[in-house]
Parts: C-alpha cells; structure tokens; sequence
C-alpha cells in the first residue's frame, strides 16, 4: 500500500504513533496536508468522533501517510476495522497534486451530522484518553479481535479519564507528606494482565521518611476505574434505598451468600462527571429519578493495591411511593432487587453484619453524622 488519508481522529499524530507503534516524532517526513474534495467532515451528533460523507463544493480536510507497510495496513485495519469502517480508493489532493491513496470509510450513513468537525477541539478533550487507550487496544491484539477490542474501548477511555480526574483534584496534604518531584520514580513495566481489568506488573523506587532512598522493589497493581456511589435517602420519611445483587468477590471467596446489600454504583465514563453517573445509575439500577445530590466522600477503595477510586453522593429522593422492585441492564448481565426501609434498618443490618460492603457501611455512617441537619432542612 502506497498512501493512506486521514480526515478524522487519526490526523492527531501521537493518537496514529500509538496505533503504529511508533515513537514520538517517527511519522513527521511521512505525513503530508491532504484534502478529499466534495467530501465533507462533521462530528457524529452527542458523540465524540467525527463522520464523513460526500458533500458537493466541500473538501475535507485531512493528512496523507507515504509508504505504508504491511505492518502498519494491519494495524490500522485492526483499529479502524473494530469501529465498522473500511478501505475505499479515493483521490486526494496534496501538495497541488491529485494522488491516490485509500481511506478508512465507514460502512453505513445512519450517523447524524452535528457541527463542523475541528480537530483541535477533539484533541483538547479527547486526544490524552484516545492516545492512552489506542497503546491499550494495540496492546491486546493478540489476545482479542478487532470487535471484541472495539467494546473494551470506552471502559479504556473510561480508565484513562480516571487518571486525568485524580490530576486536575489534588488533595490536601497539611499532615501527610507533601511530594516532591522526583520522589517516586517507576524504572519499567512488565506485560501483566490485560483485559477489562489490567494488572500492572512494574519496578519502582521511593524517597523514604528518614531521608533515604528506597531499593529498588517489584510490584503489581489492579488497575480499575472511577466509579460514583449514590445512596438515595428521603428525609421526610427517613428512609434510604438499597440494592442486592450477587457479587463475584464474596462468590471466589467462598462466602456461603454472595448476595450483597450496596449503594447504587456505576462506572464513570470517559468524559463524564460522576455526579451524572450517579444519577444515570440511579434510574438504570433502581428506575429512581434523583433530586439534589450532596457529595459524601471521594476515597480509594483499597489503596495498597487497587487504583479504584469511589466518589461517593446522597441523593435526595422521594421514597414515599417506592417498593421492591428488581431490575438491571440486560446487556450487562446485571439481576438487582432494590429495598426501600427505614434508616434505623439499615443501621440494624450493619450491628448484624447483615450490610457487610464497605462502601455502604461508610455512606450509612456518613447519613447517620448529617442525618439531622436533612431532616431538619426538608420539614
């Protein structure tokens, strides 16, 4: 294959790097400005890609890539191809000349068009998450297909928007010890694991308390996501919303009941703010529409191991109504039964170890510390 065009994400040259595997800076003497006459460029309404279609008097915008490899054609399929597109000969224009090349067209038109598609807008939201998860999809190529890859792609989004999360809110550190550049240094990371989860397998060393440097030391870590917690309260009746479901954890640890009382939860996506997934989960996992919500606590689930993170919400919610239900996404293979009950249940539930997560016992606590002050508020 001699050239490739690109008018979309893949014309941000660290995002192409990353699906090439190439180094920073490997692509420049290949790349050329290119342009697709009477095609135009848009992004994908209430999406965060763009689309392309044939459009009299417009030319879309875009890059030319010299001297592609075999290599490089099959990576570029097995990215492109997992996102429903594929290759059509066209003709673009570059350098005042008309060149052939191909380009990765999609297979359908059932896209609608939203705005004029601007590259730098994609790379300032999207482009950090993109390249990350671009180094991961390539990452698995041996292990799953190209359609499998495309439906981890959002949870490896998802990942990476944790990571740009936990930079943009730095916590306080009047007590615990405030780091200074240089203070942790990762030498090299292994292969792990990598699928929904990844475990990451790396050698790192560290400033000591007394002043030392630490040995250099191996170590794995779970790499998980960002995830909001919701507990639905009323305070007018003074009763809190509950789900059930089975749990794999308890399950693999031979827990005799695997069923486990917990707050609503669910994945922040990539780009999202989690109190948006709360409120999303709340009408997915119990069918219940939230009112105000009041931020609880944001904490690490198990710090020594786990990147997993919880931001964690009260939802004000009217409860008078409500009663059992169970329900869950089907496409997520999720069986979940709500429980509606006064707060002083709950509370019993956690004295018996019948409430035995984590995360609830927290909430509940947190609930019974500010119980008064919402009460009194909504009389």
């Amino acid at each position: 294959m001699s050239a490739l065009f690109f008018y979309g994400t893949l014309c941000h040259a660290p995002l192409l790097e990353a699906v090439l595997g190439l180094s920073s800076g490997d692509l420049h003497a290949r790349l050329k400005i290119a342009s697709l006459p009477d095609h135009r460029v848009s992004w994908v309404k209430d999406q965060s890609f763009p689309m392309i279609e044939k459009s009299s008097g417009f030319d879309a915008q875009g890059v030319l890539l010299l001297d592609v490899t075999e290599d490089e054609e099959s990576r570029l399929t097995y990215y492109e191809g997992a996102f429903s597109y594929h290759l059509s000969e066209v003709t673009v224009k570059a350098g005042g000349q008309a060149t052939k090349a191909v380009c990765f067209y999609p297979m359908s038109a059932d896209q609608t068009r939203g705005a004029d598609w601007v590259l730098a807008d994609w790379v300032r939201v999207w482009g950090e998450m993109a390249v990350g998860a671009a180094r991961d999809v390539m990452a698995r190529r041996a292990r799953y297909d190209a359609e499998t890859a495309a439906s981890l792609r959002p949870f490896l989004m998802a990942r990476h928007w944790s990571r740009i999360t936990a930079r943009g809110t730095e916590g306080p550190a009047q007590r615990r010890r405030s780091p200074n550049e240089g203070d942790v240094t990762v030498h090299a990371r292994g292969e792990g694991y990598r699928g929904f989860f990844e475990l990451a397998d790396f050698r790192f060393d560290h400033q000591r308390f007394d002043g030392t440097r630490s040995p250099t030391v191996q170590r794995e870590a779970f790499l998980a996501f960002d995830a909001a917690l919701v507990l639905p309260y009323d305070p007018s009746t003074d009763h809190v919303l509950l789900i059930e479901q089975l749990r794999f954890g308890p399950l693999w640890r031979d827990d005799p009941n695997p069923w486990v009382f917990e707050p609503i939860a669910g994945l922040v996506d990539a780009g999202e703010d989690p109190a948006d997934t709360a409120r999303r989960e709340a009408e997915e996992e119990a069918g219940i529409t939230l009112g105000p919500l009041e931020p609880m606590v944001q904490v690490y689930a198990s710090p020594g191991y786990s990147t997993e993170f919880f931001h964690c919400f009260l939802g004000v919610a009217d409860l008078s109504e409500f009663t059992m239900s169970t329900s869950g996404l089907a496409s997520e293979h999720e069986d979940i039964r709500s429980h509606v009950m006064p707060f002083e249940d709950a509370m019993a539930l956690v004295q018996s170890g019948e409430i035995n997560a984590g995360p609830l016992i927290m909430m509940l606590y947190w609930l019974a510390a500010e119980r008064g002050r919402l009460r009194s508020t909504s009389a």
